[in-house]
């Protein structure tokens, strides 16, 4: 486990030290983000949801599911009673309080502390196929954005994590098995995720501008303590509830303990609300993220 750590944060410092030597910029932070955005991520989900049995994965899907609502409809409560924000504010403030960085950072850590990354699979199927829809629809009603069907279609089959979810899911429901003229070019660039997302983990690291400059220090406060502190919490509670335990229980937490999406502060940049909030949050829980995996596996592991 400690090797695990140990690999993650070297190719993060890796990341972090091309930035210092301005080797890498933002805009190459931004196409290494999009790399495994759009190609990379995308085909290690498909190789990975086909081979797994999603039958056993209700406990992980409930304990997920939970956690995430959980903190969401808190922060929208709290944070309504105490600034009463506009709704998409609201919104995206209740996402950075509860949508994970599952996509990303944690397939590296199920990889390389667990072993199995296809712990961080429930967690991505109800945010990609279920939270990131509706809350989409939402911010676009509330911009005025198209809100139909057909746009509403036209996000979820847009957006490759999803689509790479559906086709995983699908295949691992059906038992049908990719010809090996796609297999193999997915299986290639499955293996290009991880090293993509750290090294640019790192450098944004390196890059972020400092915290608490924007006058919202109350709102990412809350927003941080509910994503870092109780969602783990909700998480463990539920899984040991309903009978998990040894690594399946500490996936499903260490998942939980995961930091904001960046998904969230692309979707605040998009509907130009709640920016703010979104991009301090992604910092904060993300600089957190390693400390607080290391607790979790030391607690649980």
């Amino acid at each position: 486990m400690l090797v695990g750590f140990l690999t993650i944060v070297v190719v993060i410092a890796c990341g972090a030290a091309l930035a210092q030597a301005k080797l890498l910029d933002r805009d190459d932070v931004r196409l290494l983000g999009e790399l495994a955005f759009f190609v990379a991520t995308p085909a290690l989900m498909v190789v990975t949801i086909a081979r797994i049995d999603l039958g056993q994965a209700g406990v992980n899907v409930a304990a997920s599911a939970l956690a995430l609502a959980a903190c969401f409809v808190s922060y929208a409560v709290l944070a309504t009673v105490l600034w009463r924000p506009a709704p998409g504010e609201l919104v995206i403030g209740s996402l950075s309080a509860s949508y994970v960085n599952a996509g990303n950072l944690g397939v590296a850590i199920s990889a390389y502390v667990i072993g199995d990354i296809t712990v961080v699979v429930p967690t991505l199927l109800v945010q990609m196929l279920v939270v990131q829809p509706a809350c989409l629809v939402v911010l676009d009603r509330v911009g005025g954005g198209a809100s139909n069907v057909a746009a509403v279609v036209r996000r979820v089959v847009t957006n490759p994590l999803t689509v790479a979810a559906v086709v995983g899911a699908v295949l691992a429901v059906s038992g049908w098995s990719l010809p090996q003229v796609v297999d193999a070019p997915l299986q290639l660039l499955a293996g290009a995720a991880i090293p993509l997302m750290l090294l640019a983990y790192g450098a944004a690291l390196r890059l972020s501008p400092g915290v608490g400059l924007s006058g919202h220090r109350g709102e990412v406060v809350l927003a941080s303590t509910l994503k870092l502190a109780v969602m783990p919490v909700v998480a463990w509670a539920v899984a040991s509830a309903l009978g998990l335990d040894g690594p399946a229980l500490l996936g499903v937490v260490l998942t939980a303990a995961l930091p904001t999406a960046q998904n969230v502060f692309v979707f605040a940049t998009r509907y130009r609300v709640g920016e703010d909030v979104s991009r301090e949050t992604v910092l904060v829980t993300t600089v957190a993220a390693l400390p607080l995996a290391m607790v979790v596996a030391w607690l649980l592991g």
